[in-house]
């Protein structure tokens, strides 16, 4: 059987299984599709109003658009199949691209470690709104070579879905020769989704993802949550996990947790900025494209993860456009982040759906899981950045010297 062949039945098969898991394993991991992606879609296409342009939103506005599309297969079998198939189809565009003819061993193996992490991670990777931006981005990655403009607009579009994929436009224009490409694609894709938004009539509310974000508390799986979240498991006075009624996710909260809160999006940028100014360092001394844009996009990724106070489980998508890029272009120094990263996502779903209720219970297992998953994220983002600086770098000739 052909390997290009063995690949796309391997990708039926893991769709279907991941899709089907959504039905049976515990606690809704495919809630957040019909209990408010079909709500929102179905009140704008009712004139009810438009999350995002009406109303404030915790997402940017694109995001609703692939929650509308999902209405055109709900005659198949209900919203939340309709999502499903949504999101197979668009895996099978990128799945597509990334294969080719099925010669590139890297490209082949970037498809199998596609989806071995697919299964690991389980439902919650496709039952949220960020399944739809992997697809875009791992195109985007692909292109960003020789469709350096396309690329840039189409990892914007995916930043207007879900704030991630910008870290990867970054990279890009941190490293590419041809940056300012990168840099047109993004402003005209930026540029038509405010011009839409504000003939909307949602101008205030533009920008109101940010905002909601900023003051959030701390959601109980991010990684910086772990300290309070072990001193509920101990029990510790002062610390609990409670229900935020308002951005419907469990929270901790704990000793001097409002100061913790305040920092993090500081901590945030600051890191961000760290991993952008190596990376800046390390173009400007001559590293090549194919070297550092995968490491770099990589470290930016899961600064973004590891430095959050949300870190919900389908944010683990966002490693796999990077981790595949690198895959196809030296899978020999990607190979160990791959691991890790395949590690982190079965860990990943057994915290959630598998283990959450012993989270929320702050029961020590379940802890000691998420806590192991955290610390795997925090090795992620070393491994990427210590490979940001090792990245080879051309050598500069010595200047030329008169003699006296």
């Amino acid at each position: 059987m052909p390997r290009r062949m063995l690949l796309w039945i391997a990708f039926a098969i893991v769709h279907v299984w991941v899709a089907a898991a959504g039905w049976w394993m515990p606690n809704q991991p495919m809630g957040d599709v019909h209990l408010v992606y079909e709500p929102w879609s179905t009140r704008a296409l009712a004139g009810g109003g438009i999350v995002g342009v009406t109303e404030p939103w915790v997402y940017p506005q694109l995001a609703l658009a692939p929650m509308v599309v999902a209405h055109a297969l709900t005659w198949i079998g209900g919203y939340d199949l309709a999502w499903a198939l949504l999101v197979t189809l668009c895996d099978a565009v990128a799945f597509w691209m990334l294969l080719g003819r099925g010669r590139s061993r890297g490209r082949r193996t970037a498809a199998w470690f596609w989806l071995a992490f697919a299964v690991l991670l389980g439902p919650v990777g496709m039952y949220r709104i960020d399944a739809i931006t992997v697809p875009l981005a791992i195109i985007a990655v692909l292109l960003l070579a020789r469709r350096p403009a396309l690329a840039g607009a189409l990892l914007t579009a995916g930043a207007w879905i879900k704030i991630w994929p910008a870290a990867l436009v970054g990279a890009a224009v941190l490293a590419m020769r041809r940056r300012l490409a990168v840099v047109a694609g993004a402003l005209v894709t930026t540029a038509l989704v405010v011009v839409l938004v504000v003939a909307g009539g949602g101008a205030r509310h533009l920008l109101g993802f940010v905002t909601m974000q900023t003051g959030r508390g701390l959601q109980l799986e991010a990684p910086v949550s772990t300290f309070y979240l072990w001193g509920a498991a101990l029990g510790m006075p002062g610390s609990w996990v409670f229900y935020d009624q308002d951005i419907l996710t469990f929270q901790v909260t704990g000793p001097n947790v409002d100061v913790v809160i305040a920092a993090m999006t500081p901590v945030l940028a600051v890191v961000v900025a760290g991993i952008a100014a190596l990376g800046l360092v390390q173009a400007r001394r001559g590293a090549a494209f194919r070297a550092l844009v995968p490491p770099l996009g990589l470290a930016l990724v899961a600064a973004l993860m590891v430095c959050n106070k949300v870190g919900s489980p389908q944010f683990h998508d966002w490693l796999i456009a990077p981790l595949v890029l690198w895959i196809v272009v030296d899978r020999g120094r990607a190979c160990g982040p791959a691991i890790l990263a395949l590690a982190c996502a079965a860990l990943t779903q057994l915290v959630y759906p598998l283990m959450y209720l012993g989270v929320m219970d702050a029961e020590p297992v379940a802890v000691t899981v998420l806590s192991l998953r955290n610390v795997l994220l925090f090795a992620l983002l070393a491994w990427a950045v210590a490979r940001v600086v090792r990245v080879p770098v051309r050598a500069r000739a010595p200047r030329a010297t008169i003699s006296t």
